[in-house]
């Protein structure tokens, strides 16, 4: 028992040494993911300034996210030849040149270029840092590692919105990129000075035709779910960049699995635990970003909501999700995966369900109360989830376990957003159609109804028969209008509500790997490789 005890303590004495390196890694993590989030208020302001039409100037949302998810496939790749220190030194490198650039652009050509750059440093951040945790902390501390990472990736984004909507309501849209470039060189300065790596790089080579398959094949598919959101899946060119992003996919798939040194290596769903892990992740994925969709267009387009007033909604729910992510990740340490996950689902999914019943006439507080608890209950199962599979992987298989869950994460996000805004629309103009379909003139209810509502505009507005009747029409296709959308939003919660509930039955299935015999002598040799770290300064022996 002194023995274990002295273990456990040698392994927290380990991890204090790489406070240091963690607080960096959070600070650029932090920067990159808020980056993501900070433009969709801004982009009507941006349209105008550039001269550009709406289309277009969403390529600085799409043109980052291809970038973002084409690069994520190569992190294990690029930890393992370049190593953490250089590779998270040009990742914010190039977000800081890019949020420069940004910050200068005259035009919208360099503004997107800007924006590319940018995307090329988060692209890697997401799975760097979440390697480094793996590689720092031993599976009976990794909840608490994964807490601290949940901090960054999901406070970030749901502070986003709010942050950026009282940056253009009081300022100009350009202090989004000018005041990342101070904080993105404050990183790249304490990174400079105090960032080692926690393995030497290794001089592997890259694997060109597996990185044009990977590179292409996400590309496409990222690129398809993004136009099939508004362009619609039948759509003949949507169908061409999934058919061929998916058949890219596929061959790299074939190629890695016969690779004896694949890029990103499949065997990491020979892992029961992982594979269920990341199955849950993306129907949870899926789920958030339907919530973050949906709710802005019912509280902006429907409720006349300025976008602060609506990010002001949102923050309670992101500062729950900040004080929760470590607290759910050290509850992680005690309990498991299982109980933490099935609570989470069960309040995810309940909250989900009540947003499914929306009228214009919800309170805004009892919206933001829903939203707070929804978020609550996504605290206590993200991070542990993710927790619970990557536990299973042996060491050498972290980095690409990382890579694959980040980049299956990025794509259930597009599907799910791509999913959601189909539904919405179509359900939408069905039950639009619906509205009409009852104003018929042929039905002496309806024409008595109308008919009054024509004499009541005439008689306030003083107008004449004729015009009042014009304004009853445009009144009545208004209403529609807002109830049928009202309808639509209701409709995706409730396929979101689906999706959760799936995702909560699959939680039954979640078990602790650590009490596996095997996952036990891992934990062992893991603990031991964490406590033999070299110190700053020094060279690591054999």
């Amino acid at each position: 028992m002194a023995a274990q005890n002295s273990a456990v303590k040698s392994s927290g004495d380990g991890i204090s040494r790489h406070i240091p390196l963690l607080t960096v890694l959070m600070l650029g993590l932090f920067l990159a993911i808020l980056n993501q989030t900070l433009l969709n208020v801004a982009l009507p302001h941006m349209t105008a300034d550039f001269g550009v039409t709406t289309n277009t100037i969403q390529w600085l949302l799409t043109g980052y996210m291809l970038v973002n998810g084409i690069l994520i496939p190569l992190s294990a790749f690029l930890i393992e030849r370049f190593g953490v220190r250089l590779l998270f030194l040009i990742a914010m490198f190039c977000f800081t040149l890019g949020a420069l650039i940004c910050s200068l652009a005259p035009n919208f050509p360099l503004m997107l270029a800007g924006r590319l750059i940018q995307a090329v440093g988060g692209g890697v951040l997401s799975p760097l840092v979440m390697s480094v945790i793996l590689y720092i902390f031993p599976p009976e501390m990794r909840g608490k590692g994964m807490g601290l990472f949940g901090l960054a990736m999901m406070f970030a984004p749901a502070v986003g919105p709010t942050l950026s909507g009282w940056v253009v309501q009081n300022y100009d849209w350009h202090l989004l990129f000018s005041g990342m470039i101070p904080l993105g060189v404050l990183v790249l300065i304490i990174a400079f000075f105090t960032l080692n790596n926690i393995e030497e790089p290794k001089k592997i080579k890259l694997d060109y035709f597996g990185t044009f398959t990977s590179l292409t094949g996400v590309g496409l598919l990222l690129y398809g779910l993004t136009e099939a959101g508004t362009k619609g899946w039948t759509d003949i060119a949507v169908l061409a960049y999934l058919v061929i992003g998916l058949a890219l996919i596929f061959i790299f798939v074939l190629q890695q699995m016969q690779s004896d040194t694949p890029m990103l290596d499949m065997r990491v769903f020979k892992y029961s635990m992982f594979s269920l892990s990341t199955v849950i992740s993306v129907l949870l994925t899926a789920s958030m970003f339907a919530g973050m969709i949906l709710l802005p267009i019912y509280l902006q387009n429907l409720r006349g909501f300025t976008p602060m007033e609506s990010g002001l909604l949102m923050l309670p729910g992101a500062l729950v999700m900040m004080v929760m992510s470590p607290v759910s990740g050290a509850l992680f340490d005690k309990v498991g995966p299982r109980p933490l996950a099935i609570i989470g689902m069960i309040i995810t999914t309940v909250t989900t369900f009540e947003f499914t019943k929306l009228t214009m006439e919800s309170t805004y507080n009892f919206i933001m109360i829903l939203y707070m608890l929804r978020f609550f209950g996504m605290s206590l199962l993200m991070m542990p989830i993710m927790t619970a599979g990557m536990n299973q992987l042996p060491k050498e298989l972290n980095n690409h376990g990382t890579a694959m869950s980040n980049t299956l994460r990025q794509i259930s996000g597009s599907i799910g957003t791509s999913w959601i805004t189909t539904i919405f629309t179509n359900r939408s103009t069905f039950h639009f159609a619906s509205y009409t379909n009852r104003m018929d003139t042929t039905n002496p209810a309806f024409m008595d109804s109308f008919n009054s509502l024509v004499h009541k505009i005439a008689d306030s507005s003083h107008l004449p028969l004729e015009q009042a009747q014009v304004q009853a029409i445009s009144q009545l296709a208004g209403q529609a209008q807002m109830h049928s959308t009202v309808m639509g939003i209701n409709d995706a919660f409730f396929w979101t509500s689906i999706i959760s509930a799936a995702a909560l039955l699959l939680c039954v299935f979640l078990k602790d790997v650590r009490k596996d015999k095997k996952t036990a002598e891992r934990e062992e040799a893991a603990s031991t490789e964490v406590i033999m770290l070299p110190a700053p300064g020094q060279t690591r022996q054999g």
